[in-house]
């Protein structure tokens, strides 16, 4: 039985996309010099037009 990603979601919200995309450069670039494989990151726009930055991986 396949499950869907966890994801996990960072703690803060964010008011400009562009705020949030360097979270998720940020959280990438830790994985790229590393031996695991790095995570899939997404940006999410909320209904109160703020953004949250969720990230997932492989176990």
């Amino acid at each position: 039985m396949k499950r869907g990603p966890h994801w996990i979601y960072f703690k803060q919200t964010f008011r400009s996309k562009f705020q949030a995309g360097c979270i998720k450069a940020k959280l990438e670039d830790n994985w790229q010099n590393g031996y695991e494989v790095g995570p899939l990151v997404e940006i999410i726009r909320l209904r109160n037009d703020k953004y949250v930055v969720r990230y997932t991986y492989d176990e």
